[in-house]
């Protein structure tokens, strides 16, 4: 069952009044406040962000895992052979 939490941890933030307008405009669109149309947004880029990072660290086992999916012989694919061999929409 999920427990409730109360948010106690604040986050302040100054902006411009135009900021905050356009802030407020878009939130109103998707029928949330400012605090929560800003903690979701930034949420989002954060989790993107942390994603986008090219250094990873693994186990031992994990890095060999990893390591034999990589050497493994590629299959073939035909939908991207035809994708590959087909002409791009501005060509045709």
């Amino acid at each position: 069952m999920l427990e409730l939490q109360t948010k106690n941890a604040a986050i302040n933030i100054r902006a411009l009044p135009m900021q905050r307008n356009l802030i407020d405009r878009a939130a109103m669109l998707q029928h949330k406040n400012r605090s929560d149309f800003m903690l979701e947004a930034a949420c989002q880029e954060a989790e993107n962000v942390l994603l986008d990072q090219r250094i990873f660290s693994l186990t031992e086992e994990k890095f060999s895992q990893f390591q034999a999916i990589l050497d493994a012989p590629i299959m073939d694919n035909i939908a991207i052979k035809d994708l590959l061999n087909s002409k791009s929409p501005w060509e045709k």
